[in-house]
């Protein structure tokens, strides 16, 4: 092996080898975040013409009334939009890679939704905060939603849907972290808060880390909670883990619960109407969970506290020391 000395053309081509490595380096003491979020200038594109556009708006406008998926490139945008009409699907060109991240649109949330049906998959939604401490990943104001594979991660609330008793909304996949406050002049925000809905399925998602509010609150008229892990460990000032106001009927099977020290309220896991009773839930379907307290953690609590006074189909759950399956109040 020869080394070239100092002065040849061998010069030039260290030269660029060095600025090579430089350029490595420098990429690699980026954070992931910063690295995501560099520049494209038309990071929205919808799948079924190709159209690209530099503002999330501008591509929900492009669908208009029809029906369209928006692909959203890898990175973090400072991007909202509202959709009036329309079904729309908010898709990732790669999971887990495209971010939401602190814009909001009307005051509300980063994707305020209210035309015939949205489908979100793949994307990340963080840091959303408004004046009354009530802003959202997806404010949900009517038609059919579907989330799937989605992260919401430090805001004042995940998802939060008014009423539309004819609607149905899933969410398959998803993760909710650090979420919600009782810190508003409104009241408490929530991991999830959902109005007067037809149904509510919840499928093979994690809570995790509340900052006030329920995990996941409800008045929908059915409601399907299945596989699904709410960890409290690492919670502050929290209250339930589920909490359906008026009652419902469905089925909680198949999760797990660990309810946390730093509570708010901890007097139950899960609760059925303690609102007052504004529909049945006779059947309601609650077995095959696991629900404990955190490691050195002791205190006396209730898994299902129920004021409805209807015929609950509670069933077998794996129960941890200092936690009552059931009390009717």
């Amino acid at each position: 092996m020869s080394i070239l000395p100092y002065g040849t053309c061998g010069t030039a081509r260290n030269d660029r080898l060095a600025l090579v490595l430089l350029g490595a380096l420098a990429l690699a003491v980026i954070p992931v975040g910063a690295a995501l979020a560099q520049p494209s200038p038309r990071p929205y594109t919808i799948a079924e013409t190709g159209r690209s556009f530099a503002s999330l708006q501008q591509a929900v406008d492009a669908v208009g009334e029809g029906s369209g998926t928006i692909r959203i490139a890898a990175g973090r945008w400072r991007d909202c939009a509202v959709q009036s009409a329309g079904s729309v699907a908010y898709v990732a060109q790669v999971p887990g890679r495209a971010a939401l991240d602190g814009a909001v649109c009307e005051g509300k949330a980063a994707l305020v939704l209210r035309g015939r049906s949205a489908r979100v998959s793949g994307l990340i939604f963080a840091r959303i905060r408004v004046p009354d401490r009530n802003g959202a990943g997806i404010r949900l104001e009517r038609g059919d939603l579907a989330v799937s594979q989605s992260w919401f991660a430090d805001s004042e609330q995940g998802i939060l849907a008014g009423d539309d008793p004819a609607g149905s909304i899933l969410i398959d996949k998803s993760t909710f972290t650090r979420l919600g406050t009782c810190e508003g002049a409104g009241g408490c925000a929530h991991s999830i808060y959902i109005g007067n809905y037809g149904a509510l399925t919840v499928r093979r998602s994690r809570f995790e880390q509340g900052r006030g509010g329920h995990y996941l609150k409800s008045r929908a008229g059915r409601i399907e909670v299945t596989d699904s892990s709410f960890d409290d460990s690492r919670g502050k000032a929290t209250n339930y883990m589920i909490d359906l106001p008026g009652g419902a009927s469905g089925t909680i099977s198949g999760n797990w619960f660990v309810q946390g020290a730093e509570k708010e309220n901890y007097s139950a896991l899960i609760t059925v109407a303690p609102e007052g009773r504004t529909r049945s839930s006779n059947g309601l379907r609650i077995a095959g969970n696991d629900a404990r307290l955190a490691p050195g953690v002791e205190r006396a609590t209730v898994f299902v506290a129920d004021w409805s006074g209807d015929r609950l189909a509670l069933g077998e759950n794996r129960l941890g020391i200092g936690l009552k399956r059931f009390e009717r109040r």
